[in-house]
């Protein structure tokens, strides 16, 4: 990718010198590209993170937000082609994991290539979604739900200023949940890592070992002690995971 090329969709942690991979981050509903922040430089001098900045929220405010999947996939894509100089990993939490799962099938669609690892964090496999009624609920509603996954984004719902800004992109990524439930998966093109936490309220751990249906070229399982936001607390034990995982074959 030249130097000084910059895209709407992605936040880059560039490397000095060219990387030996890039890895991809994309967030969770209502989630923002500064939610990989301390991810920049944390796997090594050769990997460069791309973290996913989708409409409607941060530099993007004053776009709407998108309600499909599918066509978040397919922009992602798009913008992905001058990046894929360098093998390419996927982390997608939550609604950023089925982003991903759909990114994978396009690689391989429209470039001939596949990543070489799609890691699924908090996400049921495609076959057991099922839609999220909250995204058509009241506002009220919609911030309860948000509140009883945790994370960085139910603290900025408590600030009555804030909610209006971000309501917005919240209900938008719900909406675009809601419409991709239960679907068969197609048997992916990479190997597959789940990640999950013990005690996440609406993942059970199996729900993400079911991904393990369609991987034929691999799938592994790795459960952290926590809840649907296991990673801002086991953050350095996520890390240390993935980076033995991106490091290179001997």
């Amino acid at each position: 990718m030249p130097l000084g090329t910059e895209s709407t969709w992605l936040r880059r942690f560039s490397t000095a010198a060219p990387p030996r991979l890039r890895l991809l981050c994309l967030p969770h509903a209502g989630g923002s590209a500064s939610f990989f922040h301390g991810w920049g430089h944390a796997f090594g001098d050769d990997v460069e993170v791309l973290a996913v900045r989708y409409p409607g929220r941060q530099e993007r405010i004053a776009e709407e937000p998108w309600t499909s999947l599918e066509e978040l996939a397919d922009a992602l894509t798009g913008e992905l082609e001058p990046y894929l100089d360098a093998p390419l990993a996927i982390f997608g939490h939550s609604m950023g994991a089925t982003v991903g799962y759909e990114i994978a099938h396009r690689m391989q669609e429209r470039y001939a290539t596949a990543p070489q690892l799609l890691m699924v964090s908090c996400r049921k496999a495609p076959r057991l979604l099922t839609p999220d009624t909250a995204a058509f609920g009241t506002d009220a509603e919609l911030v309860e739900a948000v509140k009883q996954l945790g994370g960085t984004d139910s603290a900025l719902l408590d600030d009555e200023d804030l909610r209006e800004l971000v309501l917005p992109a919240i209900r938008g990524d719900f909406t675009a949940v809601a419409g991709y439930a239960a679907r068969p998966g197609v048997p992916l093109p990479c190997p597959v890592v789940g990640y999950v936490g013990d005690r996440d309220p609406g993942v059970p751990a199996e729900a993400v070992a079911a991904w393990a249906e369609i991987a034929p070229h691999g799938f592994d399982l790795k459960v952290l002690a926590g809840d649907h936001f296991y990673l801002l607390d086991r953050r350095d034990e996520l890390v240390e995971d993935i980076r033995a995982r991106l490091a290179p074959q001997r």
